[in-house]
């Protein structure tokens, strides 16, 4: 079995090494049952130092023009080696416990994708309250998040990779065509909850509580829309780091 771990970046330099060192901790589940893996990060466009911190954390780098987390993913997917996928952000820190958690459920055979619960670091209450309510509403629709998307390479490959029409997003529309393709195979889609994966609160310091709610408001209103429109989702991609 062989996993590659695909990490699209944008301008990480400053988180981007503590990444990689979790996922190179956490990796050692798989060596320890034989299973080999590969970490592959897609600078996406950057103007910082992302490129030079994931080749000192071993990583290999591949480039993606257009600044898009669909398409550097998808960039990153296509260098890929690995049977499966996991999809991971570079300001995620995954445990070892959560691999180890994973490597069950991959080896069972009855799993085709999925993610995993998600715990913001250092976030205010409200950050708190709206991480609760997506773990519940990810458990209920088998959304995966994301900062933790994993599925099999053929499944990734036969459903074409995310969506490169939308901007923000992308993850769930990924997720819904996934289920559809499990239950055509007898398969399914699951979430982890035993461990979650941690992952920064910067939106919620980096961005004030009236341009949180104008987003969100405007996204509830128009999801479809905004999804599509890169200038609709500065949460994103007005390179606040």
């Amino acid at each position: 079995m062989r996993l590659s771990v695909v990490i699209p970046a944008y301008n990480e330099e400053r988180l981007l090494g503590r990444c990689l060192a979790s996922v190179a901790e956490a990796a050692t589940e798989l060596t320890r049952r034989g299973w080999a893996h590969e970490v592959i990060v897609c600078d996406n466009n950057s103007t910082d130092r992302t490129a030079a911190v994931a080749r000192a954390g071993g990583a290999r780098v591949v480039f993606e023009p257009v600044n898009q987390i669909a398409r550097a993913r998808n960039t990153g997917a296509r260098a890929a080696t690995g049977d499966w996928l996991l999809f991971l952000d570079a300001d995620c820190v995954p445990a070892a416990a959560l691999f180890a958690e994973l490597a069950q459920v991959l080896s069972s055979g009855r799993v085709l994708g999925g993610g995993a619960r998600v715990a913001l670091e250092n976030a205010p209450a409200e950050g708190r309250a709206l991480t609760a309510l997506w773990n519940l509403i990810s458990r209920l629709t088998a959304w995966a998040p994301g900062g933790f998307l994993f599925c099999e390479t053929a499944a990734f490959r036969a459903l074409g990779g995310f969506n490169e029409e939308l901007y923000v997003s992308e993850e769930i529309d990924f997720s819904r065509r996934l289920k559809h393709l499990a239950r055509a195979q007898g398969r399914r889609v699951v979430i982890l909850r035993r461990h979650p994966v941690l992952t920064s609160a910067r939106k919620l310091h980096l961005y004030t509580p009236a341009e949180l709610r104008a987003f969100t408001w405007q996204f509830v209103r128009r999801p479809l829309a905004v999804a599509r429109d890169r200038a609709a989702c500065p949460l994103w991609y007005d390179g606040r780091r």
